[in-house]
Parts: structure tokens; sequence; C-alpha cells
């Protein structure tokens, strides 16, 4: 449980982030430490330099930008859980945000830490897809905007370049919608055995599956079983097409499948009925 040797460096802004990433190809970049640390004790990450960019305060905050809430990469857990523009603007992130680990883990890790390590166990990914949002990333060739369902390319793969740097994620506003996230754990504080993010908007319902594949999957059949004039019960028995849920400890494939179409029906209830 002790990581291999690496260097430290404190990066005192994004700029000076990205050089130092580009100085090192096996630097990595270290917010809260919460998804990156436990893998480095396991020795299933061996980076030979950390980049830390967690006192970087210019990158945590949460604003109105026209029509979406822009928030900071850095923004604790914490913050997003109890931020009021979002609880009022957007508050399936919020909601989402409250039900990370334990107090101790929501004061430290990030939004941006959890979104840019890709693990399709976390919660914020899924929520991410189903809200179409927007992830802004810097590096040397300057800023890029990130659709979502662009972002995450496998397990533990995004779509962030080595000299990359996650700094914005821009979610619209929710007025008058219905949303749902839900999860299944078999402990308090573990990751989702199973989760599901629903969001209902201008006439139609989008669905995101979490833990469900390599990385968050779009619930396709269940959309456009709703789109057709399916009721939540009916299309939620499409919840697991397309998908490739793991069997490991803590469930089975099959179950994962079961877990998927219960939590499915159950998330467009409460998105309908919002």
């Amino acid at each position: 449980m002790i990581p291999a040797r690496f260097d430290y460096e404190v990066a005192e802004s994004v700029e000076q982030a990205i050089e130092l990433l580009g100085s090192d190809g096996d630097a990595k970049l270290l917010a809260g430490g919460h998804s990156l640390l436990p893998l480095m004790k396991l020795r299933f990450a061996q980076p030979t330099l950390l980049v830390d960019i967690g006192r970087l305060s210019e990158l945590s905050y949460v604003r109105e930008d026209g029509d979406r809430i822009a928030i900071g990469a850095l923004t604790r857990h914490h913050d997003v859980a109890t931020d009021e523009l979002l609880r009022e603007a957007n508050p399936i992130v919020a909601h989402t945000a409250s039900g990370i680990g334990d107090p101790q883990v929501r004061h430290m890790g990030t939004i941006g830490g959890s979104v840019a390590h890709g693990d399709p166990a976390a919660d914020f990914p899924a929520v991410l897809v189903a809200l179409e949002a927007e992830l802004v990333a810097r590096g040397p060739d300057g800023e890029r905007t990130i659709a979502s369902g662009d972002f995450f390319r496998g397990f533990l793969e995004t779509a962030l370049g080595p000299q990359e740097v996650l700094t914005e994620i821009r979610v619209p506003k929710l007025a008058g919608a219905g949303w749902a996230y839900l999860k299944f754990q078999r402990r308090a504080q573990d990751w989702a055995t199973v989760g599901v993010a629903a969001v209902r908007s201008n006439g139609s319902a989008r669905v995101a599956l979490t833990n469900m594949g390599p990385t968050p999957v779009r619930a396709q059949g269940v959309e456009d079983a709703l789109a057709s004039g399916a009721d939540p019960e009916t299309a939620s028995a499409r919840a697991d097409e397309g998908t490739s849920p793991p069997s490991d400890t803590w469930a089975s494939a099959e179950y994962r499948r079961h877990l998927a179409q219960v939590l499915t029906r159950r998330a467009l209830e409460q998105a309908f009925s919002g």
C-alpha cells in the first residue's frame, strides 16, 4: 500500500500546470486526490510527477453564464452540494454532489477531479451526460469545449490530452424541469453498483446510466420508448439495451441489468412527477 517514487510540484497557475505536464510524459494532475491516490497506493497508477493544482482558487466557483451555470473544475463537492444557485437552477447537480462519499471526501474532492478521472462507477459522469453538459479544457494550444457525450472514451479514459487541464463544467438551467439521480449501493459511501440519471425538459427525457459499461451509457432505448409514448414502466424495460455491465465482487452483470431497469423506472417516475 505504498506508492512508487514520484516527484511533486505545486502549480501556481493553470499555465504553469500545463507546462509542468509537458515536462514529464508520466505526469498526473492532483486535485483532491481521492481517486488518484488509492490507485497509486495499489500501484495501478505510477506517475513519476504529481502536479498539484488543488490551490488554484480561480478554478473554484459557481456562476451564471447566460442560459447555463458554469462550475469551476476545482469546486469541492460540498460547495457544489450547498450552492444556492445550483440548488435552484440545476438541483440534480447539487443533489448528486451531496451523495458522494462522506463529509471528509466532499470537503476535499472536486467535481473536475471526479469527472477527469473517468471512472464509470462515479456519479457525476452519467449526470453530466444526461444534462448534455459541456466541459472546458485548456492546453498548450489554447482552450476548447468538449460535449459530455464525447468526453468519456473508455475505462478511466477521457478526451483530455496529456497536457490539458479541465477548467470548467457548464450545465443547463433546469427551471421547471423534472429530474432524478438514483443509485444502489451495498454500503453507505460505496461507489454506485448502478446509478440512473433522468432529466425531463422541453418535452423530452434524457437518461444516462452509471456503472453499466466502461463509460457512462446514454439509455437510448428508454429515450426512444418515451418519445413514442411509452409510460415509464414500459420504457424502463429497455434500460439495459446496449450496455455491457461488469461482473465483480459487488454484483453480477445480470443483477446490474435488473437494477438498471428497476432504478430507471423509479427515476422516470420521480422525474415525471416533478
